[in-house]
């Protein structure tokens, strides 16, 4: 099982990045979480299989449409304690 966590900036919040993420990631059959941030990114961590984490990583590069992405940063996340489903906070 692979992890990942992104940092997505740009115009993400407040316009559904969220949910979107939430919606693409359980298609993908990933678990997880996006949740905002105090500077006004987005931090999403991943967890499944690699080809759907490298899916979702292309996603998060275009964002619903209502969204700007001007960046994604990617590190090694660690996969143990992830959480069943994927939420958002």
């Amino acid at each position: 099982m692979a992890a990942a966590r992104f940092v997505v900036t740009g115009k993400v919040q407040g316009v559904w990045f969220r949910a979107s993420t939430r919606d693409e990631a359980l298609r993908l059959g990933l678990a997880g979480y996006a949740r905002n941030l105090a500077d006004g990114s987005v931090e999403v961590l991943a967890v499944g299989d690699g080809e759907a984490i490298a899916a979702l990583e292309r996603w998060l590069h275009r964002g619903p449409p209502l969204a700007r992405v001007a960046g994604v940063a990617r590190s090694d996340a660690d996969a143990a304690g992830a959480v069943d489903g994927f939420v958002t906070g």
